[in-house]
């Protein structure tokens, strides 16, 4: 009875599945499509990640890269034979490295910070580099979703069997 009176009311299965593509896309204007959402954003990854392959596909530079690479590694090895080289000069020439000791002494507190910032900020950078560069090779390659395998029973639902023969 109640499968005759929404007949009479909607036309059928025919004018249903049209019913119900108008009820889906009304609903669709007040709340997105999950779905279809995570699938942009997933092609939209993809995107984003080929355009990053294919800009750095060829990795040699040239020779201004080269020098640029140079000079970034030249802080942390001059950091620390200076520092070797303070305690020499400390034993070499005490007078000498008391009164260098004492100039360093009077400079204000705000650039000592300063100083810290500018390399903690440069060393930082460095280790982030670092992580991002040998992270790459390890990603676990890009694969689309995989779909479930099609039902092989029939449930006796034809609204769950159209939609499968809809997907394959």
């Amino acid at each position: 009875m109640i499968k005759s009176v929404f007949g009479f009311l909607f036309g059928g299965a025919r004018n249903a599945a049209a019913l119900g593509q108008s009820v889906t896309s009304v609903a669709e204007v007040f709340r997105p499509n999950a779905t279809r959402a995570l699938e942009l954003g997933h092609d939209a990854y993809k995107a984003a990640h080929a355009s990053h392959t294919a800009e750095f596909q060829y990795g040699r530079g040239g020779w201004f890269d080269s020098l640029v690479n140079g000079l970034n590694r030249l802080p942390r090895p001059l950091l620390a034979l200076g520092t070797l080289g303070l305690f020499g000069y400390a034993m070499t020439d005490p007078v000498g490295f008391s009164v260098r000791m004492q100039a360093l002494a009077h400079v204000p507190e705000p650039l000592w910070w300063l100083l810290g910032a500018v390399v903690a900020f440069y060393f930082g950078a460095r280790e982030a580099h670092h992580l991002r560069v040998t992270k790459l090779p390890h990603a676990p390659a890009l694969t689309a979703p995989r779909q479930p395998e099609p039902a092989s029973q029939d449930t006796g639902n034809p609204a769950l069997a159209e939609w499968q023969s809809s997907r394959v």
